[in-house]
């Protein structure tokens, strides 16, 4: 899920030099390329550079759009369907930053992009959905507390396994709805990160490249054990945490408009 990862244009610079204020963040990419990616390798890309540049291979509007707005597929209403399919290649950089501009910059940047080149008009609404509340399974848990290590927090994933190093229960319901392509709702009052792995058998279409915004991909073979435990159950038995399905308010984002950018 992270969960696919903005600033401020330099006006009155003159004024912040004669103030000794630190110079605004750019609004805008310097200079942006946005050509039509036409292989047939479903591999893709998607990451800031330093110094405020973007670099993505293979990425449809639809993940695009996720990702500067910080939602996933299921997230996003209306628009035509060819934002799902037709893949981009795009190059941009933005002059005058040194480093990594934070998160919120970047995705601001990116924001500011895809409104101008791909003409996108949408609005944040809240809609009733079916969602998951995560939630503790017993009044105990059998989690490991995180080691201490200097190691940074990270996952790694397989076809129906994933493990987990300095995760907190936040992080994991991220997952779940990356995986589950619906809402998942940390309401385990578990605090603190874990170290914990999980393996359990994969639905049809579970955890898919749609999730993110991608096209499904035309054949994915099975796990080697298609008898294993499902999700619910594997979370259940291995992690004493379980998924409940309730129905409440969840942000969305509605698109108005869009189109194909000008290749440039």
């Amino acid at each position: 899920m992270a969960r696919f990862l903005a600033g401020l244009l330099i006006t009155c610079a003159l004024l912040g030099q004669a103030t000794n204020s630190p110079p605004a963040a750019p609004t805008a990419y310097t200079v942006a390329s946005i050509k039509p990616n036409k292989s047939s390798d479903d591999r893709f890309m998607l990451r800031t550079m330093p110094g405020g540049g973007l670099t993505a291979t293979g990425v449809t509007l639809k993940m695009l759009i996720g990702f500067a707005y910080g939602v996933f597929a299921y997230q996003l209403s209306g628009g035509p369907a060819w934002i799902g399919t037709e893949r981009w290649d795009i190059e941009a950089r933005t002059d005058g930053v040194q480093g990594r501009l934070p998160r919120a910059q970047s995705d601001a940047l990116l924001r500011a992009l895809i409104e101008d080149r791909f003409q996108l008009k949408a609005r944040r609404e809240t809609k009733e959905m079916l969602f998951y509340a995560l939630a503790a399974a017993k009044n105990l848990w059998i989690l490991k507390a995180h080691s201490g290590s200097s190691e940074p927090s990270e996952a790694r994933f397989g076809r129906g396994s994933a493990t987990f190093s300095d995760f907190s229960m936040g992080r994991l319901a991220a997952y779940l709805a990356m995986q589950l392509g619906r809402p998942v709702i940390d309401r385990t009052g578990i605090h603190g990160s874990y170290d914990f792995s999980l393996e359990w058998t994969p639905a049809p279409g579970e955890g898919g490249p749609e999730a993110i915004g991608l096209p499904a991909r035309a054949e994915i073979s099975p796990p080697a054990d298609s008898n294993g435990p499902s999700i619910f159950t594997a979370l259940e038995e291995q992690l004493w945490l379980k998924l409940e399905p309730q129905k409440g308010p969840v942000d969305i984002i509605v698109i108005d408009h869009v189109e194909r950018p000008s290749e440039n």
